[in-house]
């Protein structure tokens, strides 16, 4: 029986309480440390510590793929530590050679400052829905009377008045050369066709500066971030300690650092005690089946921006996850107990054809991205697509098309032009990849059309008031068209 000190506290108008367990070993045992710097790391969490993890904005949107840093900074903050998300602004001019085999193409500076905006909202926004997701769980904290809420900071604000010479004198002087080819993301490069340039090269120094800023800065002492960033966050570490010694310059004068006090963005720097350490911790990457990372330049993003990838689309991603997966990705990208994990995992082997545990996840990463109206929203679309015992009465027409909002097989009708008209004549107009109507019939007449999950098998059938405010179509298993009525009465 696990003995739990309940402590409350509040963010606003928002009470939370928490098990007193340390942050560390909350991590560890859902599966979301692959390595660590320290074995003491979890007893330097004891304390409030303030931990960072970069986001470089190479799209407008973060994927699943980030979501699992972010994850990780919000079981920091419901244990009372401090946490930061940055933006590379700066790095983002440069591109993260890491987990690449190619180089990353430049994005221009209109685009780039856009994707900053864009991002550091979203992260905002995840912190506040995950919020709403923790207290609706009563979600309790460990060891601190108070919650941080979490710092966006750009990287751009530290770097834009450095000049390359200021940069190689604070930075570049305490680089090793030899130590940086032995980086994982620069010496598969070197070892490939491809090479690496210079630019990306640098990039680990750049990262490393952002560390050593943020140390002495905000007083970080804890970066997360991948498992491909391990040698970055290595680099930083390494600088912080190297900083923490003076250069044997035979000039007169001091070396400019790098940044300037003068030049901070932050209005009280805060220097950490002499001699404390910083440390890194890793996160496992999210990987394909096929052992791929996620990622846009990969071309199978799942997307947080609902208009990049559907509320619908992201809950059927989890959806699918396999039986071998969902027990260790429900520990991963949600907050419930190991026990309730437990829980569903027992009742979906009872009968696995339900998927229960799928649901269970879906709907709860779903909530904690999309929020409560997301989870309702996608349901009634999955109800409406793929659940047979639900007729079209059954479902809010406005949750389905909410949920499909921006995807392709969502299509609006006029009531006029399509009550009335053959579902096979509808299909050809108005679905994705049909060729012709009589592709459409031949596909009814091996028993694979369907109206709202009911086989169709007279050819002449047309679409009534009665099929209700939503027709779903379908050839086959996977081709789905979503005809949502507009009009007087419509949506």
């Amino acid at each position: 029986m696990i003995n739990r000190r309940i402590v409350s506290y509040a963010l606003g108008r928002r009470t939370y309480a928490t098990n007193a367990r340390n942050v560390i070993n909350e991590l560890s045992s859902r599966g979301l440390i692959a390595q660590s710097t320290s074995t003491s790391l979890s007893q330097v969490c004891q304390n409030p510590l303030t931990v960072y993890c970069g986001i470089d904005p190479t799209a407008p949107s973060l994927h699943i793929g980030n979501l699992l840093p972010l994850i990780t900074l919000l079981h920091f903050q419901l244990h009372g530590h401090r946490p930061i998300a940055l933006i590379g602004g700066a790095t983002g001019f440069i591109g993260d050679p890491s987990g690449r085999a190619t180089e990353r193409k430049l994005l221009d500076v209109s685009e780039l400052e856009r994707n900053v905006e864009l991002i550091s909202a979203q992260v905002q926004q995840f912190f506040n829905v995950a919020g709403e997701y923790s207290e609706k769980r009563r979600i309790e904290a460990a060891t601190s009377p108070a919650i941080s809420p979490p710092e966006v900071v750009n990287n751009f604000d530290w770097f834009r008045n450095v000049t390359l010479l200021d940069f190689l004198r604070s930075s570049g002087k305490h680089a090793k050369v030899n130590t940086m080819l032995t980086r994982d993301s620069v010496s598969s490069r070197l070892n490939g066709s491809q090479g690496i340039s210079f630019t990306e090269f640098t990039y680990q120094l750049l990262q490393a500066e952002d560390f050593h800023y943020l140390y002495k800065n905000y007083g970080c002492r804890l970066q997360i971030g991948g498992s491909d960033q391990w040698g970055n966050i290595i680099s930083g570490i390494d600088l912080i300690r190297r900083r923490r010694q003076p250069l044997d310059i035979e000039t007169t004068g001091d070396s400019q650092s790098l940044p300037s006090d003068g030049e901070s963005p932050v209005p009280t720097p805060f220097e950490p005690e002499s001699g404390e350490d910083a440390y890194g911790l890793t996160i496992p990457l999210l990987t394909t089946p096929s052992g791929e990372k996620f990622g846009k330049s990969a071309g199978n993003a799942v997307w947080l921006d609902r208009n990049l990838t559907s509320v619908f689309d992201f809950y059927q991603y989890f959806m699918r996850v396999p039986d071998s997966m969902v027990g260790s990705l429900m520990a991963m990208f949600t907050l419930l107990p190991s026990y309730r994990i437990s829980d569903v995992l027992r009742r979906h082997q009872s009968d696995p054809s339900e998927r229960r545990a799928q649901r269970t996840l879906a709907a709860e990463v779903t909530e904690l991205v999309h929020g409560v109206d997301g989870v309702r929203h996608a349901e009634a679309a999955t109800r409406a697509l793929f659940d047979s015992r639900s007729a079209s009465s059954d479902v809010d027409a406005d949750d389905v098309v909410l949920a499909l909002e921006g995807d392709p097989r969502l299509v609006r009708v006029t009531r006029q032009d399509a009550w009335g008209k053959p579902l096979t004549s509808l299909m050809k107009a108005y679905g994705n990849g049909v060729t012709s109507r009589a592709h459409v019939e031949r596909t009814l007449k091996a028993g694979g059309f369907y109206l709202n999950n009911v086989q169709v098998t007279d050819p002449r059938q047309t679409l009534k008031p009665e099929d209700g405010r939503i027709a779903v179509l379908r050839m086959g298993s996977t081709n789905h068209l979503v005809l949502a009525m507009v009009g007087a009465e419509g949506l």
